[in-house]
């Protein structure tokens, strides 16, 4: 067995606020293909280095489906996912990654990856990777050191030490994030670097930095991988032990405390794409600076990001904004202020409004439903069922539904009785009917879904049988 099989940790969470209206809580940036026509955890998968084993993925319960469906996609072998019960930042997260990591190799190297950066230089990475492995085994805590190309306030920095082998520097400092002042002169410099949060080292020498800085969050976190409950493809973590852990950042818990910390520069298109000026700057521009997605009619127009999911958007003579069209919000915003799009978010939470959390379009683990329309005592959806898929068998007290097959066949249970429909039939589910519909065939089910009655809320729903785990108990 090769003594340097690297074991990638991809990291799923985060929330994206600053790229609403597109990222939403339950389906944030990471799962949105905002630079090409890939995914950015799609694009992390694309871009790792051959000699990496499977990945694990370290996510939260509600994007458990996506991150697995993603993967899918790819055709790429399922890998590890390892479900969060609440966030607990890196330090523990990561702890979570390598004794899982430990448990498949005891020579594991874990490279730490975030799910929602860009890296347009995949050769420069490699490179790096290779790089950081050498020093790894050697028992180092490698991070990775964006080399920057402007003083940057939004990021952290790391300044680099003394030299200890060709492009490997010990770490020097790890600083908070600068003001403007403080930033121009890091850049002016050349000794700072910005912090990735991207790292490589064996999985063993991170949990022996963890026991002696902070060997509260290692029992925790060992005591939750005792404890595992295996779902589906997913595992979980004891939640009890995992809820004890502080929530602590890699870099306070480990990172800025170890003497065996160093930092490889990278110099290869990153970003963490936090906020559209930075979407801007990594997609491809026309010749009037624009980023235009979508069905988008500009004259006169520079400088702007324009993206339209439904509609036409057209402008005229305007320069540097942000436009953003969805089904079910469009933001309008300057440039230089989209830092601000947060706040938004946060208005949004505090009303208690559905446009934080979910789009019109909503993913389920069996496919996905489009709300079309609403109104006084109606509902309408449009329904893709995955082929081989199954609902649950449910219920509803309060509405009835009727289903018009569009395309593909669907097997129909209403009480007793099983049928088979496809295109242009329809079916009728009273109200109090236990029904179930599943799609046998091997392309995707499409139908419409017509609800009417006195409730049509989504916790109307009593499961009695489902292959995803979502009984009613």
């Amino acid at each position: 067995m090769s003594s340097h099989r690297i074991f990638p940790a991809v990291m799923c969470g985060g929330s994206g606020t600053r790229l609403w209206p597109l990222s939403r809580a339950l389906f944030p940036k990471q799962f949105l293909p905002l630079v090409n026509d890939t995914s950015m955890l799609q694009d992390t998968l694309l871009r790792l280095p051959d000699n990496c084993n499977e990945p694990v993925f370290i996510c939260n319960e509600e994007h458990r489906f996506l991150v697995a469906e993603q993967v899918r996609q790819l055709s790429q072998s399922q890998g590890t996912i390892l479900l969060e019960p609440e966030g607990r930042n890196t330090a523990p997260a990561v702890a979570l990654a390598a004794i899982n990591a430990l448990e498949k190799d005891k020579n594991a190297l874990l490279l730490v990856l975030a799910a929602d950066h860009v890296i347009q230089d995949s050769v420069a990475f490699h490179q790096a990777v290779a790089q950081a492995t050498i020093a790894a085994q050697q028992g180092k805590l490698v991070t990775f050191g964006i080399v920057p190309t402007h003083a940057e306030t939004g990021y952290g920095y790391i300044k680099k030490g003394t030299e200890q082998t060709t492009n490997t520097f010990d770490v020097a400092q790890f600083v908070e994030k600068p003001n403007q002042n403080v930033a121009d002169e890091y850049l002016a410099s050349g000794d700072y670097l910005w912090n990735s949060g991207m790292f490589l080292f064996k999985a063993s020498r991170y949990l022996e930095e963890l026991a002696k800085y902070r060997a509260d969050i290692l029992e925790n976190c060992q005591q939750a991988m005792t404890d595992v409950e295996h779902d589906l493809d997913f595992l979980r973590p004891n939640k009890a032990a995992f809820l004890a852990c502080a929530s602590e950042s890699i870099d306070y818990a480990v990172m800025e405390k170890t003497d065996s910390a160093v930092v490889i520069p990278l110099d290869a298109g990153w970003s963490d794409v936090g906020s559209y000026s930075a979407l801007w700057e990594v997609c491809q521009q026309d010749n009037n600076k624009n980023v235009l997605k979508g069905d988008v009619i500009a004259q006169t127009t520079t400088n702007s990001y324009i993206h339209s999911q439904n509609k036409l958007i057209a402008t005229v003579g305007v320069d540097n904004l942000v436009i953003i069209e969805t089904p079910d919000a469009i933001l309008v915003a300057n440039k230089d202020k989209v830092q601000e799009v947060k706040q938004i978010v946060e208005q949004l939470k505090r009303e208690q409004r559905s446009e934080a959390v979910i789009h019109r379009e909503v993913y389920r683990p069996w496919g996905k439903y489009d709300s079309v329309d609403s109104g006084e005592r109606f509902q309408v959806k449009r329904i893709t069922v995955k082929p081989g898929a199954k609902l649950s068998v449910q219920m509803h007290h309060h509405r009835a539904e009727h289903w018009i097959i569009v395309s593909g066949t669907a097997k129909v249970t209403i009480d007793e009785k099983t049928v088979l429909l496809t295109e242009n039939q329809s079916a009728y589910i009273p109200v109090g009917a236990v029904h179930a519909l599943e799609n046998p065939g091997i392309l995707p089910l499409e139908m419409i879904e017509v609800q009417s009655g006195s409730y049509l809320g989504e916790d109307d729903i009593v499961r009695f049988e489902d292959r995803y785990g979502r009984v009613d108990s």
